[in-house]
Formats: structure tokens, sequence, C-alpha cells
């Protein structure tokens, strides 16, 4: 456990020594009050004239042999008033109590390797079969090419400060181990873990920018290949996240596989001893390198805290009338589940579904199949819990269905939405949180910006139209909402447009803010729950539904018809030939007639970052009508093996229009035409999709 204590001049020094103190040796029963047990870390944060306190209460519990002081770090932070700047100290003290001493050898191996072939990061990472990174090297190779590329750039990692943790697939352990000896040998001093070995993405994230007063480590290794299945036969992933929290950029990635290409060694103490992760606790090894294994929860659950108003989450979820359920999927989001929803939020444990990690996210034999991918495919139990099939129709009478239900999948960075009997786009979702920002606490003064991947529907446009806010429109794959997300920072782009408060999303089930800097599959449920209930504040009214929130938005800005095809496992070169076949007839189909519909623009998606000026070509192909209608193909980069062909299909009626069609039929005619344009099903074989959502 951790907390700190934000120090100021109005209480005196003693204050504040007695309260960390107490907080160090934990406090017994009294009376009815439950007793506390100690935290392991106290973190002393100080702005001006009370630095000194700070200094005065590290140096007595050091001195009192209770604490150790880990760090201490100085800044200018800004202030309000005529000074604008004042020095910002920051110190981190470690019960000495929880400090376990190891023995090991330290001595630095270099050993020989070579290029291996296909160590190319994709929108997400590396991710490939789990057997190919447990082959000799494989998993060293893309580690130390990763080391190189940062010390390259300027890294501050040796003496540096390191996350490592993952979505608790088979081999995330292990790796753990592997990457934990390999950083000790390139410099690092201090390894940051969570328990089991367990960090959501967006845990993970806000674990580098929170952590001991925030921005302590230069990055993180996360262990996660996503929604995709876990399992010896199945995936395993790594990417790298910078000191901002957010995904390597892709000239971090670009030079991480250049290293790849050339390696000939890695560094790795094979004497540094085995972690136990399986507890909280600091381990200090020959007085030289300190692990910190810490509860997974903390510091992602803290920040959720400070973006959403729990209590009014409370009141509506202890409503009568009112009911849920949440899906993880047996991936890493159990244990947050549990926190915010049971133990924060008073829910009952029976609002959990599958909220036990698993190294095989309940393997081929569960209804999911393994599969923790939070849509309405592989998200079987949810899906049928709350009365819909596997295309969002109603089934049933509804009776006994709660009134919201949600899901996670493998790393918690991706969210499915659900009302009773009731199916939510993402796209849809992204546009509605939007369009009801204010009532979160952490937004109440409105949005400063939003953006969505270029193929996420353009539902959010209207609403960021109608709020006279810029939208952005990026490449899938969330590093390229980072730059927007700090632009204006004075340590990242000063100078720069400020867009935050943010709000960004994907079609593919991703949403998230200027909270941490990746999408956040728990985020995008509290931000719901805080809309229901803002819309509920009187319990002795009839519930406002989730379909009727929806039903309502649609009225105001019309609705987006859309829909997405996946064509998953599909040879790499068959792939390839169509999406170039595309680009080339792109240059000639504006004007075209095609079914009734005129041809506005087409093109190989090119994005301009407007803060750093990079480019990113060939980001997908995109076909738009003179009636708002977007037809799209995309490759994705989240699978492991062969290629997955993505087609987008979207058709726009205005709020005067049919609003209560199935989105599946209203864009047929648009995925008939696709198949006429791109010439899938004689290249590809495949006649029809392996997932639509």
């Amino acid at each position: 456990m951790a907390v700190e204590l934000r120090l100021t001049t109005t209480r005196p020094a003693n204050f504040y020594l007695r309260a960390a103190r107490s907080f160090l040796e934990g406090v017994p029963a009294k009376d009815d009050k439950p007793a506390k047990p100690p935290v392991d870390t106290v973190t002393l944060s100080a702005l001006g004239n009370a630095i000194s306190a700070a200094t005065l209460i590290a140096g007595t519990l050091k001195k009192e042999g209770l604490v150790t002081v880990v760090s201490v770090k100085t800044k200018w932070s800004t202030v309000l008033g005529p000074m604008k700047h004042s020095p910002h100290v920051t110190v981190v003290l470690k019960r000495k109590a929880a400090e376990t001493a190891l023995t090991g050898d330290l001595k630095v191996t270099t050993e020989s390797t070579s290029p291996i072939a296909g160590q190319k990061p994709g929108t997400s990472g590396l991710r490939k079969k789990t057997k190919e990174f447990m082959s000799k090297n494989y998993l060293e190779n893309f580690v130390q090419s990763t080391f190189d590329a940062l010390k390259g750039s300027g890294v501050p990692v040796e003496g540096g400060t390191l996350v490592v943790s993952g979505d608790g697939r088979f081999y995330n352990k292990d790796a753990i181990q592997i990457i934990s000896k390999m950083a000790v040998a390139n410099g690092v001093k201090t390894i940051w873990i969570g328990k089991d070995g367990l960090l959501s993405t967006p845990a993970a994230s806000a674990v580098i920018r929170c952590r001991e007063g925030g921005f302590v480590p230069f990055g993180g290794f996360i262990l996660s290949a996503s929604h995709n299945p876990g399992g010896l036969d199945e995936d395993f992933g790594i990417k790298f996240n910078c000191e901002n929290g957010g995904p390597a950029p892709e000239k971090v990635t670009n030079d991480i596989f250049e290293n790849t290409k050339k390696i000939t060694e890695y560094k790795i103490c094979k004497g540094f001893p085995t972690i136990d992760i399986g507890k909280c606790g600091s381990y200090v090894v020959e007085d030289k390198i300190r692990v910190d294994v810490f509860d997974c929860t903390e510091d992602h659950v803290g920040l959720l805290m400070k973006v959403f108003d729990f209590e009014a989450i409370k009141k509506l979820i202890a409503r009568k009338d009112f009911s849920m359920v949440y899906d993880s999927m047996n991936g890493v989001q159990g244990p947050y589940a549990k926190r915010v929803f049971v133990d924060e939020l008073g829910a009952s444990e029976s609002v959990l579904m599958n909220a036990i990690p698993k190294e095989d996210f309940g393997g081929k034999n569960s209804p999911s199949h393994g599969h923790a991918d939070p849509n309405l495919t592989y998200a079987v139990e949810l899906v049928a819990a709350m009365g819909t099939n596997k295309v969002g129709e109603k089934v049933g009478s509804g009776e006994g269905v709660p009134e919201f239900g949600a899901a996670a999948d493998g790393d918690a960075d991706r969210n499915m939405i659900l009302g009773k009997q009731w199916f939510v786009s993402p796209s849809d979702s992204l546009a509605i949180i939007a369009a009801n920002i204010s009532c979160i606490p952490f937004y109440k003064g409105g949005l400063k910006g939003v953006a969505r991947s270029m193929p996420t529907s353009g539902a959010l446009d209207l609403v960021a139209k109608k709020k006279k806010i810029p939208c952005f429109v990026v490449p899938t794959g969330w590093k390229f909402f980072g730059n927007l997300m700090d632009s204006g920072d004075e340590k990242y782009f000063p100078g720069k447009e400020c867009y935050t408060p943010f709000l960004c999303g994907e079609e593919s089930f991703g949403t998230g803010g200027n909270h941490v800097r990746e999408k956040d599959g728990m985020w995008a449920v509290l931000a719901w729950l805080q809309i229901i209930a803002s819309k509920n504040k009187d319990d002795s009214k009839p519930l406002v539904t989730v379909e009727e929130i929806t039903k309502e938005h649609w009225k105001v800005y019309g609705r987006n018809y859309y829909c997405r095809y996946d064509y998953e496992g599909v040879e790499s070169d068959p792939a390839n030939k169509m999406m170039e076949n595309l680009a080339e007839k792109c240059k000639t189909m504006k004007g075209e007639e095609m079914k009734g519909m005129k041809v506005e623009s087409a093109e190989n998606f090119e994005y301009k970052d407007p803060v750093d000026d990079s480019v990113s070509p060939n980001q997908g192909i995109k076909i738009v009508f003179t009636d708002g209608s977007r037809i799209i193909f995309r490759l994705s980069g989240t699978g492991s093996a062969g290629a997955t062909i993505r087609l987008y299909l979207e058709k726009y009626e205005k709020p005067s229009g049919n609003l209560d069609q199935s989105q599946f039929e209203v864009v047929k005619p648009l995925a008939e035409l696709a198949m006429e344009i791109s010439d899938l099903p004689k290249l590809t074989g495949r006649s029809s999709p392996t997932v639509i959502t």
C-alpha cells in the first residue's frame, strides 16, 4: 500500500510527522473502528515554504530507523498568483520493516546473438505466438534492442526506474524475471512490478504518471497481446511505454526495429535473484538494486477516484431499480473490478463475471474460447445475460435482465457497453460521453479537444461541431492521441495549443481521456455510470435507461449507422495485393457513380501530426460518398500471424430520419459494394467475415 501526503504551511510539521508515522506503523483497532495496516510507501509532496517540513519528517523517520529515503526529486511547479512558479520537492519513504534484503550476483554477462526476422512492432507493440517468444533469444533480442534505442536517444536508463508487468497471460511471469535481469544489466536501479505480475495497460500508464509523486520511471514494458487469446499455443506480446505513460511513438518503435535487424549481443545479470512477485513488498539486492512489488490496483483506482464522483455512482448502484453486471473475461481486470465495484461502490460480488485472471483467459473450452475481446461475438456470457444476441438484437422478454452491463478485454484497455437488451456501439459510446462530459468532475469545465481514429464513425465530429471544439482524425493506434494530449505541455511541446481536457476513442472498443495516456476500459464504464447517475438524481422517478440515453442522443445529433467486418488470419500476400489495388483505384475513383451513390473522395489516408509535424502514410483506404456514407479498408497490426482485413461501413441518418433500423441491415448494401470494389472474395478466398461488430 502507498499513500501521498501533500504538505502545506497551514499545518505544523509535527502534524504531518505524526500522520506519516501512523501510516507507516499502522493503527490498532479501537472501539468500533477496525485496525489499519501499515503502508509500505509514503510520498511527501511539498511546495515552497513547506519544503522544510518534508526535510524534517524524512530526517526524523530515517533517524528513528522507521524508513529508508529512496528518492528526493526537485522541480519547478506552476502555481496560481504573481509568482507563477514555485520550487516543488517530492520525497519517497519506504517502510524498513517491509524491505527484504536479498543476495545475488550482479555481474553483467554479455551474450552473443543474431537478428531474428519479423520483430517489427505493430500499432500496439510486438505480438507473436507464445512459443516464438519462448524460443532462444527472441524476447532477449527485442528487450535489448529497446534498451539500446532508449539509450541512443538520451533516455536515462542507467540509474533509472522501470515498470515491468502485464495482463497475466501465459509466460507473463517468466518474462518479467528475464526482463528484470536484463534491466539490471543495462543499468536500471529500481524495478516496479504489480503483484502477481499484473498491471492493466491503463494502470501501467497511471503507475508511470502518478506513483511516488509521478513521472519517476523512464518508462515500462507492458506484457500483453491485448484481446488476443493467451496460452502456450496462443499469443504473447510486449510493448514499451515512455515516461509520459503513453505508447512509444513511431520514431522509437522504428529505432527498436532497426536495432533488431543488426543486434549481435545482449546484456543480462544471470545471478540476479528470482523475485517473489506473489506478495507486496520491497526487495533490496546487495544494497544496490531495489525491486518494489505493489498492489496493482492502487494507483489506477486512486486516479479514477479523482476523476469521477464515486458517491454519486454509489447512490445509483444502491437504487432498487438499478442492476448491473461486469465481465472481466478472465483477464487482468478482475482485481480492478472487485476494487471499484465491490470495495469502493458497494455493489455485491454477484455483479462480477469471470473476475479471476487466468493465463489462458478461460481457454478454448470457455464460452469465449479464451478470446478476451469485449464484443458481441466473444463476450458470449455477458451478451446472453443482457438479453441480446450476437448482432445486438433483443432476445426474450427482458425479465430479470440487468439495466447495465459492460466488459473488458485481456489487458483491460477496451470496453463494451450494454443496456437492458441494448447494445451501444463504440462510436456512439464515444459521442454520447462527449455530449454529456460535464457531469464528470474532471471535465466539469468542458472539453478543449476531441479525437477519433480514422475508421471510427463521424458521430463524435457532430458533437464537437455543436460544442465548437477541435476534432482530430488520426490513424488507428493509441500512440497517435498522445501528442494531442501533451500539446502545450511545457515539458513536451511548449508553445503549442493546449487541447486538454481531452477525450478520444476508437471504434475497436477503446475510449479514454487525458488522465492517462492509454485507452481505459474502466474509465469508459465509470463515465457511463456517471452519466446514468446524472440523469437519475431523483430516485422517486423511473430509471432513465441506457437505451433512452442513446435514443435521446440520436434525436439531437442523428444516427451514424455503423458496422465493422473482420477477416482474420488472411494470408498476407493476397491481403497486401488487395490494398495495393485499392490504393491505385482511389486515384481515379472521385466522381464515380456506384449503386446510386457518388464518390466524393477516395484516398490512402495519410496523417500529418499537428503537434510535431510527423507524417504517417498508408493508414487505410477511405472512400467517402456525397451522402456521408463511408467504406474503409485497413490491415490490422494487432494479430500475431497472417493478416486481419478490417472493413468499416457507415451511413448517416439525420435526426428527422428513421433512427430505429438495424445497423447491420442498413450497411449491407455498402458491404456488397465494398466486395465489388476490392475483389476481396476473389483475392482472399473469403466469402464472409470472421467477426461482425
